[in-house]
């Protein structure tokens, strides 16, 4: 367990967190919130050592083992795969060691290095490795690519799977989902769900947070508490907290009013489509939980557009090619109404972004097709690298009177204070600024822009949670259409009214909520990488809508499937069992007292590296034998479903 006793934690001169007495106890998965600044990844920073409290004490038992993403990678030579595996220091320790008494020729040492790396199922660490990079994103080809050559939101990646791979009894993760796409997140969490040990975890991702935790230490005004449950638990105690307070009461009125308003509103215009009856039940839970952030110091809205023409955009025989055989999108036909509300959904790298660079024309020799706007269109563009092209020496305030010269400078300061930017801040030098507060000024600068229509890439990227709301709640009463992408499941549920599925090279509409997406996700994975085994993927419901005729043709093709993957399991069993049984007579000869005499230790050392192969091999026999009988059983289901 982590013990904080009277402990106190200063910046420079300014106070953190005064006065800490809690206890972490093993196993439990705590979710570090407040806002930034608060002293969350310095409380991260004292566990790990790297800095000391002023006051009190921060007990850490001395055998814990720590693991953490490093924040920076260097352009290194080694795979991508050997850099994960050096997250597991036991198993480089052992490795290092045993190189060392092969070189010595100590063979009692390469005996016992050679147990302690089978106790640790050292033989399967590749193969564990390559499983947490697949479920990164990472490709096959992308194991052996030299960590050089990956991009700095990859190499993240890469570091964070370094991070999973150390047999760690505590795992302290600062906004791991900051780089990773909807899918991704979703292994992630599962994975976390699995871990045996304890988490504390710093995310700005609320569905994130419910799905991995259990406990909740939020940290606001110099204090920290401890409660139990998940994030949305604590929020509807903190909103209990808050209701007590006279003050926020009337304050808590006004924007539960609002929310009931759009419940209201949507309700009326909400059809059978799943999509829109989970679009009301997050509004609902909105409700519930407006008022634990009636405190938050952003509160912003979109004014009325000045034309809402209908549509707003046209898409004609659109496609996007950057050069390669096939495009990555292609036959798009894609009109957006003044009142669409539309999440992308799709696996990484299948045009999401380039899709909404087309519709709002940055594409250029990219791009083909017949893009039309309506004639008083006003288009709302934030994409990530639009804080890159904000003017580091101008203030917040500058940037705005270059969109507007003659505006009120007033009026400025009181829309620039919903975004953050109060008092003096308004007039300083964005240089200095973090992520989160040039996020918000580019944010700030679309919403001045009084568009029509918005098209958000990722626009949550950098923004902690009480900024995230406040984005929420004025998209919902924004008055004109939307189109995004988002990792933020929360803002997509709270937001959209439909989806739009960006997968194998076009754009269709999804009939489905997150959840069934998470399903489609699963199962495109599955057969993107077991591409044997599609043959089982068609669904029910697509059967049934299929004729006697192809359903007979359906079951005959899967018959004809079974028999090759019968015949890889035969064989596969057949090699397995001659691999144990070779490994048994290796072992008999390992046994006996007489092969450790100094004269036979060419013989040993030569014995020790074949049972070293061997169980390497039975290793690779065993995993390659499980999905070859898994591949046959889920055809063999299929077949049975179908007839």
């Amino acid at each position: 367990m982590i013990r904080f006793t009277d402990l106190s934690l200063r910046r420079g001169t300014r106070e953190l967190i005064r006065g800490l007495n809690l206890t972490i106890h093993s196993g439990q998965r705590v979710g570090l919130v407040g806002a930034n600044g608060t002293g969350k990844s310095s409380l991260m920073a004292l566990i790990m050592g790297i800095i000391h409290p002023d006051t009190g004490e921060c007990a850490i038992p001395p055998n814990l083992t720590i693991a953490h993403v490093a924040q920076e990678t260097p352009a290194l030579t080694i795979s991508a795969i050997d850099h994960t595996l050096d997250g597991d220091q036991q198993l480089r320790a052992l490795q290092s060691k045993l190189a060392s008494a092969e070189e010595h020729h100590d063979n009692h040492q390469i005996a016992h290095l050679h147990g302690e790396l089978e106790a640790i199922d050292a033989y399967t660490a590749p193969s564990r490795a390559a499983q947490l990079l697949n479920g990164l994103g990472f490709s096959e080809a992308d194991l052996t690519a030299p960590v050089a050559s990956f991009s700095g939101g990859w190499r993240m990646r890469l570091n964070l799977a370094q991070a999973l791979m150390c047999r760690s009894d505590l795992l302290l993760l600062d906004e791991p989902t900051n780089h990773l796409d909807l899918e991704a997140i979703i292994w992630l969490e599962q994975w976390l769900t699995q871990y045996p040990g304890t988490i504390i975890l710093i995310s700005h991702d609320r569905s994130f947070l419910d799905s991995t935790t259990t406990h909740t230490l939020s940290i606001s005004q110099q204090q920290a508490t401890l409660y139990t449950g998940a994030y949305s638990r604590y929020e509807a105690l903190h909103a209990a907290q808050l209701a007590e307070q006279t003050q926020a009461y009337e304050k808590q009125q006004r924007e539960r009013a609002h929310m009931e308003n759009f419940v209201r509103r949507f309700k009326a215009k909400a059809t059978k489509a799943k999509q829109a009856q989970s679009r009301i039940k997050a509004l609902e839970r909105m409700v519930e939980i407006a008022p634990a952030h009636v405190d938050s110091p952003f509160h912003f809205s979109f004014a009325a557009p000045k034309e809402l023409p209908d549509p707003l955009l046209t898409l004609q025989d659109g496609a996007i090619n950057y050069g390669t055989e096939k495009p990555l999108l292609s036959v798009l036909n894609l009109s957006i109404s003044n009142t669409a509300r539309i999440g992308l959904l799709g696996p990484n790298g299948a045009g999401k972004t380039s899709l909404i660079q087309l519709l709002a024309n940055r594409l250029d020799a990219h791009s083909q097709g017949q893009l039309t706007p309506a004639k008083h269109l006003s288009l709302g563009y934030f994409a990530q690298h639009q804080l890159e092209q904000l003017d580091s020496k101008a203030d917040a305030m500058t940037h705005l009177f270059r969109l507007n010269p003659k505006a009120n400078q007033l009026e400025l300061r009181n829309f620039l204070g919903g975004f953050g930017f109060s008092g003096d801040r308004a007039f300083e030098p964005i240089a200095p600024f973090s992520g989160g507060e040039k996020a918000r000024l580019a944010l700030a600068l679309v919403v001045y822009r009084q568009p029509n229509l918005l098209l958000l890439d990722e626009p949550t990227n950098h923004l902690d949670i009480e900024m995230r709301q406040a984005l929420t709640n004025a998209l919902q009463a924004f008055q004109g259409g939307i189109v995004m992408v988002s990792h933020d499941r929360h803002l997509l549920e709270s937001c959209c009214d439909e989806f739009w599925l960006v997968a194998d090279q076009t754009v269709q509409p999804f009939d489905g909520d997150l959840e069934d997406y998470r399903r489609w996700a699963e199962a495109h994975h599955q057969q993107q990488s077991n591409p044997a085994a599609s043959a089982h993927e068609t669904s029910k419901e697509e059967l049934k809508n299929t004729s006697k005729k192809a359903l007979r043709q359906e079951a005959a093709a899967l018959r004809k499937a079974l028999q090759p993957l019968k015949k890889e399991v035969d064989k596969l069993e057949k090699q397995l069992t001659e691999a144990q049984a070779s490994q048994e007579t290796i072992q008999q000869d390992l046994a006996d007292p007489e092969l450790y005499d100094a004269d036979r230790s060419a013989e040993l050392k030569s014995l020790l590296a074949k049972d070293s192969a061997i169980k390497q091999t039975i290793a690779e026999l065993e995993e390659r034998w499980m999905e070859a009988v898994d591949t046959l059983e889920t055809t063999q289901q299929s077949l049975d479903s179908s007839m």
